[in-house]
């Protein structure tokens, strides 16, 4: 599913901090990034430790469309789906994957996923790293930047990671524009996205 995240000042829906409707196309005739994925705000930036084991903070990625989500390596349902679809837009973006656009995945179970079981994770779905980078760190840090992003998790006490499954799209300034609820997406229509936003009017 498509959302449309519009500043709140109630949590309503399961995305805190906004209201989650759908995303709207633009009327027949009209085209352009603005007119379907509007621009709802700046994504907050952070800094956790890569599958590398360095530190890294989004800022850097100012200048590329980014795709970000959060999965968990020991996930065995949607997480894997929804990585598996990720690396399939991530091949048919080509050469634009790296140049126009980076992914970020960011871990909701520090304490299992070290950044040697992350790098294990992107070498098991082929994920070029070169332009895809899985985080982790110290669980208060990884917690508060998931609250940011409107994602909900936590440990059961079967050691079972509970999570919503959130990917957003932040265009090149910075902006996030659309976000997509659950591991249903079309890979198709966020490519389509990813695209749209390569070409829109921001600020390389």
């Amino acid at each position: 599913m498509r959302l449309r995240c519009l500043p709140a000042a109630v949590v309503i829906g399961a995305v805190a901090g906004c209201i989650v409707a759908p995303a709207m196309a633009p009327a027949h005739g009209t085209s352009g990034a603005s007119e379907i994925l509007p621009r709802t705000g700046p994504a907050p930036d952070f800094t956790l430790t890569s599958h590398e084991g360095t530190a890294f903070s989004t800022a850097g990625l100012r200048g590329r469309v980014v795709a970000l989500n959060f999965v968990f390596t020991r996930c065995a349902d949607v997480c894997p789906i929804a990585t598996y679809k990720m690396v399939t837009i991530q091949e048919a973006l080509g050469d634009r994957f790296g140049r126009d656009v980076a992914f970020v995945s960011v871990t909701t179970d520090p304490d299992h996923d070290t950044p040697e079981v992350l790098a294990d994770y992107a070498k098991a779905f082929d994920a070029d790293t070169s332009a895809w980078t899985f985080l982790t760190g110290p669980p208060p840090a990884v917690q508060d930047v998931a609250r940011r992003y409107g994602v909900y998790y936590k440990r059961r006490g079967d050691g079972e990671v509970e999570h919503i499954l959130l990917t957003s799209l932040i265009d090149r300034d910075g902006n996030l524009r659309v976000q997509y609820l659950g591991d249903r997406f079309d890979p198709d229509e966020m490519l389509h996205d990813l695209e749209l936003l390569i070409d829109d009017g921001s600020t390389p």
